[in-house]
């Protein structure tokens, strides 16, 4: 690709090098693992909690019983002692009688044994009582048929796992061996957009330049455009807090069954020692889930306005800036940059190298308070340099031009924003800012 201006050719500045087979692979196979954990827990719940208890409720039969005898049913783990009520019933089915204990079909331990109690004080022998039996299984019988409603609440956290397991495997399945550049032109394409362009017959002059549409639909409030962000905090946000709430949903269970075992005195040391890098990563994914908070939250949002686009090289602009929320900044920077990136096969691999080409202060302002509702605002000139490479976009290439603005806050994490800017090849009909 040809180059302008000579420090284009310098292999200097930010480099992100990778394998990206490699990278692709390793999305695939945590999307997969997702995927497989989840198709695993939702047939686990369903097999041995919500389908036995549907068919208590609308598949078993009907018959009258008699109470023999009834007892509280013990049992002793790392928990302390639960119970449950039994109750030994006599019923007949096609003339062959049954004698068995039950009460209902989970069978669960309870550790309120007062309530368990008050369960069996209902029942008494020679009692004639109804139960309820499987007709695939007359052996097996209930005097208490409910729904547990909570049984749904289990189907939360492998349905998240499927939808988000499964959505990362058809994404990186569709996007597999496509450069980031083809993704987002796929991403940004309208069906059937080329086709109204060459009817109307507006090609575009420079077709490896992205459009100016892409960034000059909002106007400015002070200046003439407003420019886009180049990703919005409640992306991010989203994805923190739904990878925070979904591996903790996980994790907290085997947790709590951990505590429980050193608040009763018999701890369960292997269990503690698997468990704890998972803990960890809980933890990990809650400190940037906050991080991520304060950032949204407490710091407002960054607008940047300029007085012209598309830009020129050799030419010079203004820049407005607007930051608000309530801040006491240790500095505030704003940055032009442009970063290089390129794609290209090594081997059997596709790897990308980015490269940041240029990079010059706009604006830096420090020691400085952010009042609620009175924003910092500052004005500053934007030249681009004569000579610079423009805007360009192709299906191994890109070379982007944006506004970096970055935020030392004391007491409160740093923050960096980034706007797109469009760069245009010189000599086509540009005006002076």
């Amino acid at each position: 690709m040809a180059r302008n201006f000579r420090f284009y050719e310098k292999k200097r500045g930010n480099r992100s090098t990778g394998s990206k087979t490699v990278g692709r692979l390793g999305e695939a196979l945590f999307f997969g693992a997702l995927l497989g954990l989840g198709c695993g827990g939702l047939v686990l719940i369903l097999v041995l909690l919500v389908i036995p208890e549907w068919r208590a409720n609308h598949a078993f039969l009907e018959v009258p019983c008699v109470v023999l005898d009834k007892r509280l049913g013990r049992y002793e783990g790392g928990d302390g002692v639960r119970c449950r009520p039994e109750v030994r019933i006599q019923y007949d089915v096609a003339g062959k009688r049954h004698v068995i204990w039950t009460y209902d079909l989970r069978g669960a331990y309870s550790a309120d044994e007062e309530a368990v109690q008050e369960v069996l004080a209902g029942f008494a022998p020679g009692q004639r009582r109804t139960c309820w039996y499987d007709p695939s299984d007359p052996s097996v019988a209930v005097l208490q048929r409910e729904i547990s409603w909570w049984f749904w609440l289990w189907l939360v956290v492998p349905a998240c796992l499927l939808l988000i397991g499964g959505g990362g495997v058809v994404y990186t399945l569709c996007t597999w061996g496509k450069s980031a550049e083809r993704r987002a032109a796929q991403a940004r394409q309208v069906p059937g957009l080329d086709l109204l362009e060459a009817l109307r017959g507006g090609e575009r002059p420079f077709p490896f330049v992205p459009a100016e549409k892409e960034i000059t639909d909002s106007p400015g409030t002070v200046l003439a455009f407003r420019l886009p962000a180049a990703r919005s905090p409640a992306w991010s946000l989203g994805i923190w807090l739904a990878a925070c709430l979904l591996w903790n949903a996980v994790v907290a269970p085997f947790a709590v069954i951990v505590v429980n075992g050193f608040l009763s005195g018999r701890p369960d040391w292997f269990m503690t020692v698997f468990l704890a890098p998972f803990l960890l990563i809980g933890i990990a994914f809650v400190v940037v889930f906050v991080r991520q908070l304060l950032v949204a939250t407490g710091v407002g949002p960054t607008l940047v306005e300029v007085s012209e686009l598309p830009l020129y090289p050799g030419h010079s602009y203004e820049l407005f800036l607007s930051q608000t929320g309530r801040l006491r900044m240790n500095s505030l920077e704003v940055f032009l940059v442009c970063d290089e990136e390129a794609t290209y096969r090594h081997g059997t691999n596709v790897r990308t190298e980015t490269h940041r080409v240029y990079r010059h202060p706009l604006l830096r302002q420090e020691a400085f308070q952010v009042r609620r509702g009175v924003p910092f605002e500052a004005r500053c000139p934007l030249e681009v340099p004569a000579g610079a490479m423009h805007s360009f976009r192709s299906d191994h290439n890109e070379v982007r031009w944006k506004i970096v603005v970055r935020g030392d806050v004391a007491g409160w994490p740093d923050y960096e924003r980034s706007f797109p800017l469009l760069v245009y090849p010189p000599g086509n009909g540009e005006s002076h800012g």
